[in-house]
């Protein structure tokens, strides 16, 4: 008898319950697109993402053109920005920033494109297809809005990404070296300085480049080292030359030893 209260109370709930599925089913099901989509604006100010969008995915067709299509859009796109489903959420509002083109929203749209494909850029050792998209769609932002308020917090977004895309290329061409293709890394390594020149790895990878360079003239073939002896002091004079006082320079300068008494052997060796 005491469990009688919980058991009717556990029964209302289902039933409050049902009533609220039966009332959203009639709704779905109903054929009426005004009341269809004036729930769906309904459910969007609730919180209630899923079900506006189940809802607007029955009516945006329909409104296309008219007073609502605007919010519709717009309100559809962030219901896939809410529920984390960002590769969506960037499409759609893509898509809206597109399509219409003297929106109010079109700022918002545009932005949250960017910031949608920002949220899904995975961890550096990843591919960064995302970051190079919301990198672009940053840069998009701040030329189509320049006085924009968000332009800053787009230049701070681009930052973080570009020194991901940065940490990517360096593992990369750490990754050559450690599996002894110098030749792969050196390419690496020069492709990182050329896209990223202001990078705070910069001293540490040419001190790399010069390594690598070295170590891949020691393992070719005598026709071609003297041109990669040749090429090793030259990296290493390069290096000399922008950090005088670097990190680096003890093992650059015997680096540069190593190569130009390999290069005097070399041409015993060849009037032998």
């Amino acid at each position: 008898m005491k469990k009688t209260p919980v058991l009717l109370m556990l029964v209302g709930f289902i039933w409050l319950a049902g009533a609220c599925k039966s009332e959203f089913e009639r709704i779905r099901v109903s054929g009426d697109a005004e009341l269809v989509l004036n729930k769906a604006f309904e459910y969007y100010e609730k919180g209630e993402y899923l079900r506006s969008q189940t809802l607007f995915d029955l009516v945006l067709n329909t409104v296309r053109g008219g007073k609502d299509a605007e919010k519709a859009y717009f309100q559809y796109a962030y219901t896939y920005y809410h529920l984390k489903q960002y590769v969506l959420a960037a499409y759609y509002f893509k898509s809206f920033s597109n399509t219409f083109t003297s929106s109010a929203y079109r700022e918002e749209a545009t932005y949250m494109s960017a910031y949608s494909n920002y949220l899904l850029s995975p961890s550096y050792r990843h591919d960064q297809g995302s970051s190079r998209q919301a990198i672009e769609e940053f840069q998009l932002f701040a030329n189509l809005f320049p006085k924009s308020a968000r332009v800053e917090e787009c230049n701070k977004f681009i930052d973080i990404l570009r020194r991901k895309l940065e940490e990517k290329a360096f593992a990369e061409g750490e990754l050559y070296y450690n599996l002894r293709q110098y030749r792969s890394s050196v390419i690496s390594f020069d492709n990182l300085l050329r896209d990223y020149p202001e990078s705070p790895d910069a001293e540490h990878v040419r001190y790399l480049i010069a390594r690598s360079s070295f170590l891949l003239s020691e393992n070719s073939v005598v026709e071609k080292k003297h041109e990669r002896y040749t090429e090793t002091i030259t990296r290493c004079n390069d290096f000399l030359e922008k950090y005088p006082s670097g990190k680096y320079v003890k093992e650059i300068k015997q680096i540069r030893r190593d190569a130009e008494q390999a290069l005097k052997d070399l041409k015993k060796r060849i009037k032998v």
